[in-house]
């Protein structure tokens, strides 16, 4: 199962993986846009990813991990809508695991800047879909559901199985800092 957490709207997508056969069970989006009030939607957002959890019976969850904006508000109340569905994921005993947007970009389209267009259109051709979705954001939690079967499971909250600081480095060249002379 992969989750594209939003505050307005929330994407999902849900697989079923047997041998190297993929499989499209579902995908979609979580309206939240009419929704007043921030802890009114923290609430739908757990109890339709439950209701989702209950129904499909994932074996795992991937979500999109939060990227760094500028706008610090924008990105509390995105880290809420992760962290609840994080908690729903947990209150089910559903191990999850997070990848950053570059990764699940790369993942699926072998270029960490592609746009949702280039991602989404990607997903059809993977999936035989015949059109384009409504909203980007339930073709972006399909990517994460994608994302993590090509990765093996292994995403930013497991670090122990991905590796070292080499590799973090590797993966994240803009976050360095030169040393001054």
């Amino acid at each position: 199962m992969g989750i594209d957490p939003g505050t307005s709207i929330m994407g999902y997508g849900i697989i079923h993986v047997k041998g190297q056969e993929m499989r499209l069970l579902t995908y979609g989006v979580i309206h939240l846009s009419k929704i007043a009030l921030h802890p009114d939607k923290l609430k739908r957002i757990f109890d339709r990813v439950d209701q989702l959890i209950l129904e499909y019976k994932p074996d795992e969850m991937a979500i999109e991990a939060p990227f760094f904006g500028k706008n610090v508000q924008s990105m509390l109340k995105l880290g809420r809508a992760q962290g609840v569905s994080i908690a729903a994921a947990l209150n089910r005993n559903l191990p999850f695991e997070e990848y950053s947007p570059k990764k699940i970009k790369q993942s699926i389209t072998g270029n960490g800047n592609a746009s949702k267009e280039q991602v989404a259109a990607m997903l059809l051709r993977l999936f035989n879909l015949k059109e384009m979705p409504a909203q980007f954001d339930a073709t972006d939690g399909l990517a994460a559901a994608v994302c993590h079967h090509y990765q093996g499971g292994v995403g930013e909250h497991n670090k122990s199985k991905s590796g070292s600081w080499k590799a973090f480095i590797s993966d994240n060249p803009t976050r360095l800092k030169e040393k001054k002379k």
